[in-house]
């Protein structure tokens, strides 16, 4: 049979026989430094240096950790081979990986080319076998440093239980398991410094990853004894030689338990990673085998997720607006549904549904049973107790309590529903899984579902720290919902941060690459791990800062008041240029206003003409610039044919908002209205600020020119 054509047992049996080759261990701390490790020259790290961890020939760490699960299910034999050798493991290991790779893919594109003739509406990835491959090579869900940052949180209930049953509390777990990393790091330069001077039949990459209990305990000032018990609580148990792992997909020990005794006294760890995620992850199976705390870990982890994901949103909207454990009861005191955490602010309300299911390896071996159970209990129940409880919280006969049973008062004339559903653990491809398993219905009001893990839900709240830019970014992200295919949710957040997250309607489908994700990974890791690095990707978030309506939004970004939240959602959705244009407009039309004394207006149309906004300066009292401007509000409305005009009135000594006006209603033919703009001008022929704009009134021959060019009116564009 030809190799291309091999079925997916057949390789795995080989690249197991490979890798309990002896001397294999080499061959895998070469491939953890090659594709785990963050290489950079001088003191700060790069883009580009980023980017090295996207590369096509990279292996991901869910392949290294097969290799050394492999490695496992037999002894171990650290002795070095010679190095066409270790080449050889090297070049075959590629090989396999690549050939397993294209064993998952070949299936589904056949099925697709088969069926796709017959019904043109089939979608091959709503079937388990075409979803192991999104499962298996999904990236990973969290930062490293999220891992020891939320076991820490995560575990805080379970601490007595830790000091009781393990020896150590949930604190010194982390420091000896971050000091392990510190150690790795350290000793990866070491050894790569060393190689210069050893005998190229000694070269090897391996010492790096192997250490002991004295050396970590130097490191993180923490007693032997404990040391040595949190790395025996993640050491694969000899009597266990990962057996039962057959298949790609299998349970694998090593993922759990990342830490392999060497000898009495020395360890290997080849992926730090895996130790940091085992820290978040395995603890779930030590309170599982104890049936006398199964129960009260369960809520703990339930409690987890709530409490983490509501401090969160508190750092954006405050605690004032961010409530926990909200029931919703009828007229008769009837118990109708749950909010875990919700939101409000100003028109807008979150409703957050937490969930702590895990994705089963049934699921991951491409079940459909299983993939659909497990989506139901973590994802679909989720979306359909949040849909309901928005149903009823747009109802004012529907009361709301929290758990201490006082009732909430809010506003709930709301404009948009968010329903966030919320899972704590690492839930592979969880983006694509959501894309083709989850039903839900779009209203006018309720958007449609943001599915997150609490990971995300950190970075986000990391990166967009005030109302307006993190509803802004929800209100796109769901928008795009079924026109946005990504990987992984951190890759279109990171396009946000750059780019400014939108999509023109000519456009049914946009699909980013993971390697867009680089700005955002060294943002996190410059904040969270201090290394040295832009901690804010040039984009949004910095390119508007210094223009005048940079500023404008600066100062609306914690504003409470419904008209201000939709105005800066509508500056947030303009591109730099429109940016740019509208800010020299507004800077022109000002400076007018303070050389003469007059109102002047600048006015722009977007959205294919449907909608308008009109920013206004004038030294007028409020009393009198409202009137004047709702009525041009209302003509350039009404003759533009727009869905929505929102007016803008400043002052123009200092740019602040005066006040705001909304005219949003449908459009209709109007006899009285027709008399009253019969005079007023087409935009098209009115004088452009670099955009359509005019000062309102008059301009005099022997005037400023109202285009900013310093020139008087009769010399430059009285002609237009």
């Amino acid at each position: 049979m030809n190799k291309q054509a091999r079925n997916e047992s057949e390789i795995f049996d080989d690249l197991a026989n490979l890798c309990t080759s002896s001397g294999y261990a080499h061959a895998i701390a070469y491939f953890c430094f090659r594709d785990n490790t963050l290489r950079f020259n001088g003191k700060n790290v790069s883009i580009q240096d980023v980017l090295q961890q996207f590369s096509s020939n990279r292996l991901v760490r869910t392949e290294v950790s097969t290799l050394i699960g492999l490695m496992y299910t037999k002894e171990i034999d650290l002795s070095i081979p010679e190095p066409h050798i270790i080449q050889e493991y090297i070049d075959k290991t590629d090989f396999l990986l690549k050939e397993i790779h294209d064993s998952m893919i070949l299936p589904v594109m056949s099925d697709l080319v088969s069926k796709i003739s017959e019904d043109k509406d089939f979608n091959p990835f709503k079937n388990g076998s075409a979803l192991r491959e999104a499962i298996f090579y999904s990236g990973e869900s969290a930062y490293d440093f999220q891992y020891l940052e939320l076991s820490i949180k995560k575990y805080s209930k379970d601490n007595d239980w830790f000091v009781n049953n393990k020896g150590y509390s949930i604190n010194e777990a982390c420091k000896v398991v971050s000091a392990i990393t510190d150690f790795q790091i350290n000793r990866i330069n070491q050894v790569f410094q060393d190689l210069i001077n050893k005998d190229p039949r000694e070269w090897s990459i391996l010492p790096a990853f192997i250490f002991n209990v004295e050396e970590i305990s130097d490191i993180s000032g923490i007693h032997t004894i404990i040391v040595k018990s949190v790395i025996e609580s993640f050491t694969a148990p000899t009597g266990n030689r990962n057996e039962s792992f057959l298949a790609i997909d299998d349970f694998n020990l090593t993922n759990a338990y990342p830490i392999i005794k060497i000898e009495d006294s020395s360890y290997l760890l080849f992926q730090s990673y895996s130790l940091m995620e085992a820290l978040y992850e395995t603890p779930f199976f030590w309170f599982n085998d104890d049936n006398s705390y199964r129960n009260i870990a369960m809520k703990h982890r339930g409690d987890f997720t709530e409490e983490f994901s509501a401090d969160r949103l508190k750092t954006v909207f405050g605690n004032h607006r961010v409530f926990t454990n909200i029931d919703i009861f009828d007229s008769k005191n009837k118990k109708l549904g749950e909010i875990d955490v919700l939101v409000v602010f100003a028109n807008r309300a979150i409703i957050l549904q937490a969930k702590s299911k895990k994705l089963t390896i049934s699921a991951r071996k491409g079940n459909d049973q299983g993939l659909q159970d497990d989506f139901k209990k973590a994802i679909q129940n989720a979306y359909d107790q949040g849909f309901s409880c928005a149903t009823f919280l747009l109802n004012n006969k529907y009361k709301l309590y929290n758990s201490e049973s006082h009732e909430i008062n809010v506003d709930r004339n709301f404009k948009e529903i968010y329903i966030f559903c919320v899972v704590s653990d690492h839930y592979p491809a969880l983006c694509f899984q959501s894309r083709q398993f989850l039903n839900y219905l779009k209203t006018d009001i309720v958007m449609s579902p943001f599915v997150i893990d609490v990971f995300s839900l950190d970075v986000i709240t990391e990166m967009l720290q005030t109302p307006l830019h993190f509803l802004s970014y929800i209100n796109r992200r769901t928008e795009y919902a079924d026109r946005i295919i990504a990987t992984h949710e951190l890759t279109i957040l990171s396009y946000h941060l750059s780019h400014n997250l939108w999509m023109d309607r000519e456009y049914n489908m946009m699909m980013l690459e993971d390697d867009i994700s680089a700005d955002l990974d060294l943002a996190m890791m410059s904040r969270r791990k201090n290394i040295s690095g832009i901690d804010t990707p040039e984009g949004i978030l910095t390119k508007f800062k210094n223009t005048t309506v940079g500023k404008i939004i600066q100062n609306i970004e914690l504003s409470e008041l419904s008209k201000t939240l939709d105005l800066g959602f509508m500056l947030l959705r303009f591109s730099e240029n429109t940016i740019e244009t509208m800010s020299d407009g507004i800077r022109t039309i000002a400076k007018l206003s303070n050389q003469d004394g007059k109102r002047h207006n600048f006015i722009m149309t977007f959205d294919e003409g449907t909608n308008g906004l009109i920013i206004h300066c004038s030294h007028e009292p409020i009393y009198v610039c409202r009137s004047r401007l709702r009525t041009h509000c209302e003509q350039r409305k009404y003759t533009e044919k727009l869905q929505n005009c929102f007016g803008v009135c400043l002052d123009p000594q200092n740019l602040q908002i005066k006040f705001l006006l909304d005219l949003d209603y449908e459009w209709e033919f109007s006899d009285k209205k027709e008399a009253a703009v019969k005079n007023l001008p087409n935009l098209q022929d009115m004088m452009p600020f670099a955009s359509k704009s005019r000062s309102q009134g008059k301009v005099g021959r022997n005037e400023p020119c109202p285009c900013g060019s310093g020139k008087k009116y009769k010399k430059c564009c009285i002609k237009h």
